[in-house]
């Protein structure tokens, strides 16, 4: 029989959420909460079928023994931790720095599942890094954004308002002008990105202000991953080039 896949930064932060709402605990087989969130896990747009080739796949009893492994790992227990992995520390380290932040971006997950939303959108490559790793926050939040990103008619919006107040089409972070560089066959072109995450803004409608001009380069290190980082934002990214560049 084979065996499920391992936990994924999407996964751990559903699992993680509900032990930081039980004050940092485990919660038992038979708690409702582990039964919902067995469910939830088998529906996610993950791991390709697991959910129908694997029975045992995120079953109760796996979930529960999750919550254990996040609760045991925490710094502050005072018993003997069990087996967790690198993941697992990685997103215990993240609520425990951010535990708001966190907490909204598994809000957010939890909702674009709800609204069905997030199994309509195709995978995108840019999601993962080239090693597979994904922002603290998952690769379905990650997709999300980009598919709001990449929306042409929003961009166009974007450009089209810039244009009639006169502002500059160049990266907010670098300064880079496409039409300064490439003639007439950059003039006109920027991509968007959005300022903040989509669970810190709120999952409403995208608004022209959410989003900021940003080169190809710079837009592409926005979204790099690290391990155990979070995604990176514009004013973020400018703060650790300007080092670099003075």
């Amino acid at each position: 029989m084979p065996r499920s896949p391992a936990w994924t930064h999407d996964e751990l932060l559903l699992a993680c959420a509900l032990v930081v709402e039980n004050a940092w605990n485990e919660l038992r087989e038979g708690d409702p909460r582990v039964v919902e969130l067995s469910d939830l896990l088998r529906s996610l747009p993950i791991h390709e079928g697991a959910a129908r080739s694997i029975p045992k796949f995120r079953s109760i009893g796996s979930v529960s023994r999750k919550t254990s492994d996040l609760a045991s790992n925490h710094p502050s227990y005072a018993g003997t931790p069990t087996k967790g992995g690198r993941l697992d520390r990685e997103v215990i380290s993240a609520f425990i720095a951010r535990p708001t932040e966190m907490l909204l971006a598994a809000t957010a997950l939890r909702q674009g599942i709800s609204t069905g939303e997030l199994y309509t959108i195709p995978q995108d490559p840019d999601e993962l890094d080239d090693e597979g790793n994904s922002a603290v926050e998952g690769r379905l939040l990650a997709r999300w954004a980009l598919y709001r990103e990449r929306n042409r008619a929003l961009r166009a919006r974007k450009i089209a308002r810039a244009e009639k107040l006169g502002q500059p089409l160049q990266c907010e972070v670098c300064d880079f002008d496409f039409g300064s560089i490439y003639g007439d066959l950059g003039r006109g072109y920027i991509e968007v990105h959005h300022r903040l995450p989509l669970h810190v803004t709120g999952l409403s409608e995208t608004r022209l202000d959410d989003l900021a001009f940003l080169c190809a380069n710079c837009h592409r290190m926005c979204h790099k991953s690290r391990a155990g980082q979070s995604w990176r934002t514009p004013d973020a990214l400018r703060a650790e080039i300007a080092p670099s560049s003075s």
